[in-house]
């Protein structure tokens, strides 16, 4: 199994539930990847602006992946980070391979 770390800066002025929603997307969007940890890093203050936006709020998924079982040689589908690149509600992301 190969575990990854994904966290995602949200902008921070959606709601709790639509926050929620985007968060159930993106795990749609894995497939059968398991989530085994997930947390919300709450709201933080940004170094720089990003899409006008001065604060995010944080989320950390850690994802366990079969790579046999996975589309391309990463573990996770291959248009999995493009998805999540064109969602606007996100305003950076960064997908690390731990293990």
């Amino acid at each position: 199994m190969r575990l990854y770390e994904l966290v995602l800066v949200v902008k921070p002025s959606l709601k709790e539930a639509d926050r929620k929603k985007l968060l159930e997307t993106i795990k749609d969007w894995l497939g059968k990847i398991k989530v085994k940890k997930e947390d919300d890093w709450g709201q933080k203050a940004l170094a720089y602006s990003i899409k006008k936006e001065d604060a995010g709020h944080y989320y950390m998924l850690q994802i366990e992946a079969d790579p046999v079982a996975a589309t391309n040689e990463g573990g996770v589908p291959k248009d999995f980070e493009q998805r999540i690149v064109n969602n606007e509600n996100i305003l950076r992301h960064l997908l690390l391979r731990t293990k």
